[in-house]
């Protein structure tokens, strides 16, 4: 979520407070390593009933949004703030039950998501997939010291795990602000972001321009069952990462980006990957020896009338036409294919981070409309996407969820909370 704010901020508002970014990383990293040391003792200066207060107004506020809202919006809302007032509850109470059940679920979503981690890394072997298993692995213990009661019986269980994600999460921001400050001027922060090798090469992108509204940004998507809405027990495999026809072959969908009237990217294997069962887990591997020539699809009118029309788009208003064809100008110079690294849709994740950059910019006050952000479920859910996806790899089902979670960020549905604003401000 912290990379997705610094993005939208974009490269000209964040390199020249890298300094700012650097110290709040540093003070978050600190306070998170108070909590969690303060929690291991019994008498603890920071009561563990202070969090709970401190979640109730985002369960509050998330609940009565998600009440104005409509659709997929609607029900993320709600869930966010049905799950946020249930562990403010059970904190608040701060019962020897209520402890035990927090760290039973915390224990149990740790072991979840470290397995997870450790199964992608060992099976994609990405760019740096041996950081990546080691720190799967500290998931799994942390797993285990939050599920075994020594030494606070659970009492301490909040604090201990509020102040580790402080701790981690300072840690990556001052990691992240460091970095920026080693960006050649005007380089865009999306490649920062990327494990491709080309973020490692991306020529300086230009500065921020007007946007022009030639065509709009579309994000088209071919889901690998060719409907967007699966049945729920199949979503986790058929949806966001392969199906299987009658035959055995396994087809992973298909994603490409849009802007008319010169820009549309598309990434195939020049020659069909074999993606039979027996062989799909080799293919897998995001390894040099998977690399083939790929080749550029020249249009979507073409690709649809030599295939089908996609399955979902979604639509951009307000974006960077100068950078996304800055982007494309430098992606398209390699038309080497990688079926988890550098596929179809990486080049669409990567192309949208690109002309999404700065998006907050051009708003009276940037800074305050990424914090007001927060509240939105949809940037935590584009989080968890980025996340899941540079862990594994992007698909056209992540794509789909994630443009359509940016999508949202940058141009939100109107909800009962704002119009309860704008209501209030009108008849002021």
């Amino acid at each position: 979520m912290i990379r997705i704010m610094l993005l939208l901020l974009g490269h000209e508002l964040i390199q020249r407070r890298w300094a700012v970014v650097l110290a709040g990383g540093l003070l978050w990293l600190a306070a998170g390593l108070f909590i969690f040391i303060d929690a291991l003792d019994g008498q603890t200066l920071i009561p563990p009933r202070f969090f709970g207060y401190f979640i109730l107004p985002e369960a509050a506020l998330s609940l009565l949004a998600g009440l104005g809202s409509q659709g997929t919006a609607r029900r993320l809302r709600l869930v966010k703030g049905v799950a946020l007032l249930a562990a403010a509850l059970l904190i608040l109470s701060s019962s020897p039950r209520a402890n035990f059940a927090l760290a039973l679920v915390l224990g149990l979503g740790f072991i979840a998501d470290g397995a997870v981690r450790i199964a992608s890394a060992h099976v994609v072997r990405f760019s740096g997939w041996r950081a990546a298993l080691a720190g799967g692995v500290l998931e799994i213990l942390l797993a285990i010291a939050t599920l075994q009661p020594w030494p606070t019986w659970y009492a301490g269980t909040v604090g201990c795990n509020v102040g580790l994600i402080m701790a981690v999460t300072g840690l990556g921001i001052a990691s992240i602000a460091w970095r920026i400050r080693q960006l050649p001027r005007g380089a865009p922060i999306s490649t920062l972001f990327s494990r491709s090798p080309l973020g490692q090469v991306l020529m300086p992108m230009p500065a921020l321009g007007a946007k022009g509204r030639a065509g709009d940004l579309v994000v088209h998507v071919w889901t690998p069952t060719g409907t967007a809405s699966t049945p729920l027990h199949q979503r986790a495999v058929s949806r966001y990462i392969a199906a299987m026809d009658a035959n055995g072959t396994i087809s992973t969908g298909h994603a490409a980006l849009e802007m008319a009237p010169d820009v549309y990217i598309s990434h195939y294997p020049a020659v069909e990957i074999d993606r039979s069962r027996s062989d799909f887990a080799r293919v897998l591997r995001a390894t040099v020896d998977n690399n083939v020539p790929g080749r550029f699809l020249p249009s979507y009118a073409e690709e649809a009338a030599g295939w089908c029309p996609s399955t979902v788009q979604v639509v951009f208003r307000d974006f960077n036409r100068e950078r996304l064809h800055a982007f494309w100008g430098n992606y398209r110079n390699d038309q080497t294919y990688n079926l988890t690294s550098r596929n179809c849709s990486s080049a669409v994740a990567n192309a949208l981070d690109a002309a999404l950059e700065g998006a907050f910019t051009g708003k009276r006050w940037p800074v305050l409309s990424v914090l007001g952000a927060i509240t939105n479920p949809e940037l935590w859910t584009a989080g968890l996407i980025r996340q899941r996806a540079e862990s594994m790899a992007w698909t056209p089902g992540l794509v789909l969820d994630y443009a359509r979670a940016m999508s949202a960020v940058i141009h939100p549905p109107e909800t009962l909370w704002r119009r309860l604003l704008q209501g209030r401000s009108a008849a002021a």
